[in-house]
């Protein structure tokens, strides 16, 4: 049976899908707890890949060498870098570059030694069933799911989903001149977050198809969402739950 590894940058996403585990059997390995079981009738591995490349680094090479997963999908929160993205959207990654790797004069500023690439794309197949798993949560679940007092209150309405690209950094981006310098820099990226392309650079070297999600929880800048834990656990985590939930339920 195929074994799908799960990271989840909160904690939050991770406890809903623990919830719903079967078989539980947990190994500790590098300080991190990894939960090895089914969802759904598929063999998984669920872990918090903990915040940062380097970390999301570590959990995503033990997933690969020590539980020999034949997939990982990766899902968290992440700032908007286009300005028709809203609190409340999902991005399904297409291509993942670090947006604070800088080699030059020896490489171009984002290219990568050796890979020698900007950015490094996500498993063609993973990407389009998540799409499907996200628009089914969107068009069948989400008026059920999501309570109105949550989406009132972060002024969500009408979310979407959309596939693009996603720069990652070791960096909470809250200032406006940062988020607009990322934007300048690389082309056609549409949300920030800490972890994605690090994983994707250790998915690709071990040649292990990605995916990834992110739940757009503000807009990398100065005026944040008020109540982040209370966003977290109420919204983002339960769009992961059940966009993975629906993604397990297709068919590979």
């Amino acid at each position: 049976m195929k074994k799908t590894g799960i990271m989840s940058a909160m904690v939050e996403e991770l406890d809903i899908l623990l919830k719903h585990l079967k078989n539980k059997k947990t190994q500790t390995i590098g300080q991190r707890e990894y939960y090895c079981g089914e969802l759904w009738g598929h063999n998984v591995v669920l872990v918090f890949s903990r915040w940062g490349k380097v970390a999301a680094s570590s959990t995503t090479t033990t997933l690969i060498t020590e539980f020999k997963v034949d997939e990982i999908i990766f899902s968290g929160v992440a700032g908007a870098l286009d300005g028709d993205i809203n609190i409340g959207d999902v991005i399904v990654a297409e291509n993942l570059f670090q947006h604070d790797f800088d080699a030059s004069p020896f490489l171009l500023r984002h290219v990568l030694p050796l890979i020698m690439k900007k950015e490094i794309a996500t498993n063609s197949r993973i990407k389009h069933k998540l799409f499907d798993a996200g628009s089914d949560f969107f068009n069948k679940q989400f008026k059920e799911e999501i309570s109105s007092e949550y989406l009132e209150e972060f002024d969500i309405d009408k979310p979407k989903i959309l596939m693009g690209n996603i720069a990652s950094g070791d960096q909470f981006i809250r200032d406006s001149k940062k988020r607009d310098e990322i934007r300048q820099s690389l082309d056609n990226v549409l949300a920030v977050e800490m972890e994605g392309a690090a994983v994707a650079q250790v998915c690709y070297e071990f040649e292990v198809p990605l995916g990834v999600i992110r739940t757009i929880s503000d807009d990398a800048n100065d005026e944040a969402i008020k109540d982040f834990p209370k966003f977290v656990y109420n919204v983002a985590s339960q769009y992961s739950f059940f966009i993975i939930k629906n993604y397990l339920g297709h068919k590979h």
